[in-house]
């Protein structure tokens, strides 16, 4: 089975919905044929990077400076390992470097000039992710902004009147009950040049344990990373709890601590092979299938 997300605030429109459907149907062949929950999630993920559409790889959406910088992690539950790259620039794929740093290095998270020199030396080649119709929309906000305008979605962030990312997201468990988790992002637009958030920092947007299950999430990260989300729902799916009960419960007592409606959306699986998913916006394109279904089931996490 395979959960994807396409971004807390990318609407559910045909096209948001056919990209997130490409992922998970990617993702679910790799695992009808044998393949391992990492090879899924990173297919998965490397689909909706390709997609200039979310805000992930191609068609990241520039910081202030108008430059892209990514974040990425992926997770095996089986072993705990991770790996994750933060700040990166100039590269296709972000989730396949975070993979390279997971397999061919002893640590965790590298970033900024060190996570690009290391994927050159891993054999990525130069790549200019940002879009002309994201950089369009990059001068059109940021003129905007200059102006004096409101815009509804910077409401959100107090401080910076910024909005946060259309991050992807993926989990999955293949045959051997091995479950795994990744995400990736270019960051909410407008970003402070340097800022790193949730995604790439373990325990906060994404963990993975087969003891527990695997999460992947999207929403406000600097308010995700306080209270290290993700392994807070894995804990308590380890305690017994289901997949959906988790992370419903989970986006409950982000509101109730934060004392606000906290913009998120989160997908899961648990140990026992039950999904689950839930958010605080309609605006959330997300799929899912497992072994079985004829086609995806789109969209039906409830809004809690």
């Amino acid at each position: 089975m395979i959960i994807v997300h396409g971004g807390a605030i990318n609407p559910t429109t045909e096209e948001f919905n056919k990209g997130v459907v490409d992922a998970v149907l990617a993702g679910m062949r790799i695992l009808e044929n044998g393949g391992s929950s990492i090879d899924a999630v990173t297919e998965a993920i490397r689909i909706m990077e390709d997609n200039p559409i979310f805000n992930a790889g191609t068609g990241s959406w520039p910081n202030l400076y108008g430059e892209v910088e990514m974040d990425a992690i992926i997770m095996d539950g089986r072993t705990l390992r991770a790996g994750a790259v933060a700040c990166i620039k100039a590269v296709k794929n972000p989730i396949l470097v975070a993979r390279k740093v997971m397999e061919e290095t002893d640590h965790i998270l590298l970033v900024g000039e060190g996570a690009t020199n290391f994927a050159r030396k891993m054999g990525f080649n130069f790549y200019n992710p940002l879009t002309e119709e994201r950089k369009r929309q990059w001068e059109e906000t940021l003129n905007r902004l200059k102006r004096g305008e409101k815009i509804p979605m910077f409401e959100y962030w107090k401080k910076l009147k910024k909005f946060m990312s259309d991050t992807v997201g993926a989990v999955a468990m293949d045959v051997y009950g091995n479950i795994a988790a990744a995400t990736s992002s270019g960051g909410f637009p407008l970003k402070l040049p340097g800022r790193v958030g949730d995604v790439p920092l373990i325990g906060c947007s994404t963990y993975a344990s087969n003891n527990g299950g695997g999460v992947s999430m999207t929403g406000h990260g600097e308010t995700i990373m306080k209270h290290l989300l993700a392994k807070r729902i894995v804990d308590e799916m380890e305690k017994g709890k289901n997949a959906q009960t988790a992370v419903e419960d989970a986006i409950r007592f982000l509101n109730k601590v934060e004392q606000e409606k906290t913009l998120i959306a989160i997908i899961a699986i648990d140990k026992e092979g039950n999904v689950g998913a839930a958010r605080t916006t309609a605006n959330t394109p997300h799929a899912y299938i497992r072994k079985g279904m004829e086609k995806p089931e789109l969209n039906f996490a409830p809004i809690i």
